[in-house]
């Protein structure tokens, strides 16, 4: 596999110094203003504007400067550049992060919407899990920027977003070509090449990145990795289309999660593994296309989808002599599009007043998803399997108006509308149906003096459960009779916010409220959706940006939240995982313009893992630095991961498992994935 990867980087890196003499670069690039007196041109995403145009004071934009010099350890921590948001791993790196925002347990992806250049990333009625938000296809050096919005208050808010959305942006052009080479502890390796020239009236973009890992695992992880990404722009911001085709596959092995005991005993290392049969692989192919002129924007997409994965998290509880192994599936095709325009300069009630409408449709022909057990990664049964079809609808809306100078007013909705139709391997389970849903929202934006801007925000959204989950009258892997699901499940929030703009400080505040009618999730390590109440979270998040000098540049994250379910018991109210708090912050200081140097921090607290709170998990804290150093053509970098070697957990749960030789009914235990130990990659970029 790394072969043919290595040899793809050859052929790449080729063509890309073939075009540097036709280098096209970014215009917006080259007008940015020199902030370091190096002739380098700079922009730090945290430090646009966004007073007068944000509706809340928890969105916002990161990106070009703000990614250039960030040691990262995997591609899922570019989420984590939203503020607040927490990206962990408790199995292998190929698999889709956890994610923590809001005090939401998110798991892969659900109540977390995401996309990218505006095609949805989560995947519905997945094999794994709702929502599954698998972020491994992407190639950070070719991430321009992400565009957050916390909370269900924008009108184009639908599916996943109740806790929030990321929109990634990739750049069209590079303003030199690249080619990079990384290596680093525990057999890490990774080579890059990419670049743009002009082809015609537009500009082509290339980009092939491998990667091949082993991790510190006592069971290598033997991770290989491709991505490859092809777009053609052509045009303005005002007018202009671009098409994109890009492609990943990764194969890797797991080391999931393993009970504390066994670890404490002896029996394995911190880095150990029970199981050794365990791993996945994800193919996805994209074909996106993007138009734009003046106030009306289009897209349209296709993707293919392929997904397989081997785990045992119980080891021999519910089956003593083969094992609790089991496999998921995950075969589809997905195809949408969206059309939206912007009516500018209009009257509301004698008001000036901005309409923009538009429609967003989705059609997932899910060949297969499955579920089946399984001994030594080789299937031994199946205990469902299931073909899906399911196609949405949403119409949405927005006004807005200025009631005075500076008050803004913003009113919204969106409709959505599906449909499903699930042909299961259990003649019971299948069905078709479908289920609509109207959301409101509602903004109001203050702007009290030229440097500060008040909000105050009203939304509702909703997150949908596993098709099957609505039509499964039993349950596969026992016989026994259930209950279908709702498919849309409501989310209502509320927000007030503010925000302080001086240039070189920017800063927000905010205070949140939000519920949702359920906390249904169909659960793929079981097969059924399992129902959870009711719940209700509040909290407060601040964020800093601080542009100290030219040379020197601050930020700094910080949420807290309270999560609870509703309509339980008092002793049984805790939601599990629910992380209560979060920090985090950065530094980069750039001492002469060849130099540049950088330190991050990332703590999330402790958080409740049954809902009688009786156990809990342990706060995690980790820090890691960077030093890049530009001679001509050439950057060296240098990332040091997990500076202070913490042996904290990257994830946490608690639960009963049995090892060979004890009880079986199990032992409650905590079963933890431990944070990767220090380590060291080095870096050598060239650029033509």
């Amino acid at each position: 596999m790394m072969n043919r990867v290595m040899e793809a980087f050859a052929v790449s890196s080729l063509l890309v110094a073939g075009q540097a003499a036709a280098q096209e670069t970014d215009p917006t690039r080259d007008e940015r203003q020199d902030a370091r007196g190096d002739g380098d041109i700079v922009v730090y995403g945290r430090a646009l504007p966004q007073i007068g145009t944000a509706k809340s004071g928890s969105e916002g934009t990161v990106g070009y400067e703000d990614f250039a010099n960030r040691p990262v350890s995997r591609v899922g921590e570019l989420a984590e550049n939203v503020p607040g948001l927490i990206a962990t791993q408790h199995s292998g790196t190929g698999k889709a992060n956890q994610y923590f925002l809001r005090g939401f347990n998110l798991d892969h992806g659900t109540d977390l919407a995401g996309y990218a250049d505006g095609v949805p990333i989560n995947m519905r009625s997945h094999g794994h899990g709702q929502g599954y938000l698998d972020l491994n296809f992407l190639i950070p050096e070719l991430v321009e920027r992400i565009d957050y919005a916390k909370g269900p208050y924008s009108a184009e808010a639908g599916d996943f977003s109740a806790a929030g959305t990321v929109r990634f942006k990739t750049t069209d052009a590079l303003p030199h070509p690249i080619a990079e080479a990384t290596v680093g502890s525990y057999g890490y390796a990774r080579a890059l090449a990419a670049g743009s020239r002009a082809v015609g009236d537009g500009t082509l973009l290339l980009g092939l990145d491998g990667t091949a890992s082993n991790g510190p695992w006592v069971l290598d992880e033997n991770l290989r990795k491709i991505n490859a990404l092809a777009k053609y722009s052509r045009g303005t911001d005002a007018s202009g289309w671009s098409m994109k085709v890009s492609g990943y596959h990764a194969t890797w092995n797991s080391t999931d999660q393993v009970p504390l005991r066994s670890i404490e005993s002896g029996a394995i290392s911190r880095y150990g593994y029970i199981d050794p049969d365990l791993g996945g692989r994800t193919t996805r192919l994209d074909l996106t296309g993007e138009w734009h002129d003046g106030g009306t924007r289009g897209s349209a997409y296709a993707t293919y989808y392929d997904f397989g994965l081997t785990s045992n998290f119980t080891y021999f509880l519910n089956d003593p002599v083969n094992g609790d192994q089991f496999q998921q599936a995950d075969r589809r095709g997905i195809f949408g599009g969206s059309l939206r325009h912007a009516f500018n300069e209009t009257k509301l009630l004698g008001l000036p007043a901005t309409v923009t409408v538009g429609v967003d449709l989705r059609y997932d022909l899910i060949g297969k998803v499955g579920l089946y057990t399984s001994t030594a990664g080789v299937r031994t049964g199946t205990v469902r399997q299931d073909r899906v079809d399911e196609a949405s609808g949403n119409i949405w809306a927005e006004v807005e108006t200025k009631l005075t100078p500076s008050l803004r007013l913003t009113l919204g909705a969106n409709a959505a509308l599906y449909g499903y139709d699930v042909r299961s391997s259990l003649g019971a389970n299948s069905g078709s149906g479908s289920d609509a849903l109207l959301a409101p929202k509602a903004a109001l934006a203050w702007r009290v003096a030229s440097q500060l801007e008040l909000y105050a925000n009203y939304g509702e959204s909703y997150h949908s459960n596993d098709a099957r989950g609505a039509t499964t009258t039993i349950d596969p892997a026992t016989g026994a009779a259930t209950d279908p699901v709702q498919l849309l499940v409501r989310a209502r929030g509320q927000e007030i916010g503010a925000r302080i703009e001086t240039g070189a400080i920017s800063v927000t505040l905010v205070a949140y409220h939000l519920t949702l009618g359920s906390e249904l999730v169909f659960v793929g390590d079981a097969g059924i959706t399992e129902p959870n109440a009711a719940s209700r979270r509040y909290g407060t998040e601040a964020t800093l940006f601080w542009r100290v000098a030219p040379t020197l540049v601050l930020d700094a994250q910080g949420a807290l939240t309270n999560a609870r379910f509703r309509g339980v018991a008092s002793g049984e109210s805790r939601i599990p995982n629910s992380v209560a708090n979060v920090l985090s912050g950065g530094a980069t200081w750039t001492p002469v313009p060849a130099l540049s140097l950088t330190a991050r921090l990332r703590h999330f607290g402790a958080a409740p893992l049954v809902e009688d709170n009786s156990a809990r998990s342990n706060p995690t804290t980790l820090v890691n630095a960077g030093g890049y150093f530009t001679i001509g053509h050439v950057r060296l970098g240098l990332d040091l991961l997990n500076v202070f070697n913490s042996r904290d957990a990257d994830i946490t749960y608690y639960y009963a498992s049995r090892l060979p030789g004890e009880p079986s009914e199990g032992v409650e235990d905590y079963h933890l994935h431990p944070v990767e130990p220090r380590q060291v990659r080095a870096s050598l970029r060239y650029s033509f």
